[in-house]
């Protein structure tokens, strides 16, 4: 298991100066936006607007602090996400667009190539025993632990093929699944 904490990453502005991201962690390492396979980031958004768009891209929005954000995406109804939401899965194909219900949010944003790699993102409250059958990443919401290491908020720890942990806490589960093991 491979810890990363949240505090030590950079945080990169936009482009549109509507927010920030840090990303936690990519695939490959190095990796841009246009030959990633899977990526992982926090989002701090402080503006309204339309999201980037993302071609062959699968999206998976979660709040995970701030009031709450609206979101008007292509051929979808109109979803208000909360920090209590499920995780909000869509294509980045299409148009979207957020409203910011009563100031700035920050969100996990997870990304897979279409027909390279799929995800799954849950959300994890009180105690869970959490099994890794692939590459799969915990990140917490506030102080946490898996096992005996301590995580604080935005933490992550990564977990190969094959462990097992005891998760206590609120957090997320990100499970990526390689679309050629299928």
């Amino acid at each position: 298991m491979r810890i990363i904490r949240f505090a030590a990453l950079a945080e990169t502005p936009w482009k549109n100066g509507g927010g920030t991201t840090t990303e936690i962690a990519v695939s490959p390492p190095g990796a841009g936006f246009e030959d990633f396979d899977w990526r992982l980031s926090v989002a701090r958004v402080a503006s309204e607007g339309p999201f980037s768009r993302f071609p062959g891209i699968d999206r998976t929005l979660t709040l995970i602090e701030g009031a709450g954000m609206r979101l008007a995406i292509e051929g979808r109804e109109e979803a208000t996400l909360s920090t209590d939401s499920a995780p909000l899965p869509f294509l980045g194909d299409v148009l979207a667009e957020a409203w910011l219900v009563n100031g700035p949010i920050r969100d996990l944003n997870v990304m897979t190539r279409r027909g390279r790699w799929a995800h799954e993102v849950l959300r994890l409250d009180g105690e869970a025993e959490v099994s890794a059958d692939c590459p799969t990443i915990v990140v917490a919401l506030g102080e946490a632990a898996l096992d005996a290491e301590t995580l604080g908020f935005g933490d992550t720890a990564w977990m190969e093929a094959g462990e097992q942990k005891s998760f206590r806490g609120k957090g997320l589960l990100v499970k990526f699944t390689s679309a050629t093991a299928a």
